[in-house]
């Protein structure tokens, strides 16, 4: 059957559009634009949360938010302005603080999305997993794969504040959550702590650079990364460069991939006085900066930053960082999603970016 195009009135073309809506039917013709964009349209925006800010709000909720069945965590979540009120850092990732007061622990529990912990201050804390209670000290990341039990214990008498990174809303937005509460509050712990790192595979902990082949499935058997290790090695690619940013990205030491099948962890210490150039990236990334004081450029705007930051760069956001003092910036991000997808992709530009604007945190205090 042939069908013959006319020139149709407006009326007409708005009975039809009329039409396709009650339909539940949209026209691609009209939001091509839309949906095929030249390249990423992330609704999340470059932000940073200061420390100065989220510490002293952490330290209330100890005070008179109690960790109990039903709240689970005593959590503050990024909320990136872009995305409407969603409790989310950025498109695919969850970010947030977790603070857990002297003698207290939070329930076992687990969950389809993956997550990571990287400690930031405190001593006398483990995360049980799956039966492994994982000692936790600042500068150490600490993985709960995709439903593993998990629980949190403070046998201090101080409290212990950590980053929390989660692929939930990229789990959310494939329809794949579950989660399930322990039957008690914690799990037994089989035997002495830290049994991931005993006996298990002697392959390397971390690649430099970035993960750029490699692709598994399964996380990685080892569950606790330490900070001497990182530090070390660091220090060891730092002194073999004279770039302004040195990086590594932790492996699961069986084949190399990156420590979980959904996100890529990182860490970057940025050199004082030497040069960087921005790069831009598929995919959304979280900085919490673990120690020095610096700024990153975003799009062309001027982040300041210090010890305990946090700030994010959406997807092909160009990306550079400065550093007054040695610093060091942990990474979190979704590339090991993108590269089994194909769709990674990344770029270096030429010059430096020009700073047309500085960030103002909310408080209206520079972080610096």
């Amino acid at each position: 059957m042939t069908v013959e195009r006319q020139d149709a009135p407006a009326a007409a073309l708005d009975a039809l559009y009329a039409r396709l809506d009650e339909a539940a039917l949209r026209p691609l013709w009209t939001i091509t634009e839309q949906l095929l964009t030249p390249e990423p349209r992330p609704k999340a925006v470059p932000w940073l949360w200061p420390a100065e800010t989220m510490r002293p709000l952490a330290e209330e909720a100890i005070r008179l938010v109690p960790v109990e069945r039903g709240g689970e965590r005593r959590v503050l979540s990024l909320a990136n302005p872009g995305l409407g009120g969603r409790p989310y850092a950025v498109g695919t990732l969850w970010g947030a603080l977790q603070a857990l007061g002297p003698r207290e622990s939070a329930p076992a529990h687990r969950h389809s999305p993956g997550a990571i912990r990287f400690v930031l201050e405190g001593e006398g804390v483990w995360t049980t997993v799956d039966g492994d209670a994982c000692d936790m000290g600042p500068g150490d990341l600490i993985l709960t794969p995709g439903w593993a039990w998990h629980d949190h214990t403070n046998a201090g008498d101080a409290p212990m504040f950590w980053f929390d990174g989660l692929d939930l809303p990229m789990i959310e937005a494939l329809d794949g959550v579950f989660f399930e509460p322990y039957p008690d509050d914690r799990q037994p712990v089989d035997g002495p702590h830290n049994a991931s790192e005993r006996g298990g595979p002697a392959g390397p902990r971390f690649a430099e650079g970035r993960v750029t082949d490699a692709l598994d499935p399964r996380p990685s058997p080892l569950l606790a990364y330490r900070w001497a290790d990182t530090d070390a090695e660091l220090t060891r690619l730092a002194a073999a460069s004279d770039d302004g940013v040195v990086s590594l990205e932790f492996t699961n030491p069986v084949n190399g991939a990156s420590v979980l099948p959904t996100l890529s962890c990182g860490m970057h210490r940025v050199v004082p006085g030497r040069a960087t150039l921005p790069v831009r990236r598929t995919g959304n990334t979280i900085y919490v900066v673990y120690q020095g004081e610096g700024h990153s450029v975003m799009g062309g705007r001027r982040f300041d930053w210090r010890a305990g930051d946090m700030f994010v760069a959406p997807s092909w956001v160009p990306v550079e960082h400065h550093a007054d003092t040695q610093a060091d910036l942990f990474s979190l991000g979704d590339a090991p999603v993108l590269r089994a997808l194909g769709v990674y992709r990344e770029e270096t530009l030429a010059a430096p970016q020009d700073v047309t604007s500085t960030f103002q945190p909310k408080n209206g205090k520079n972080p610096r």
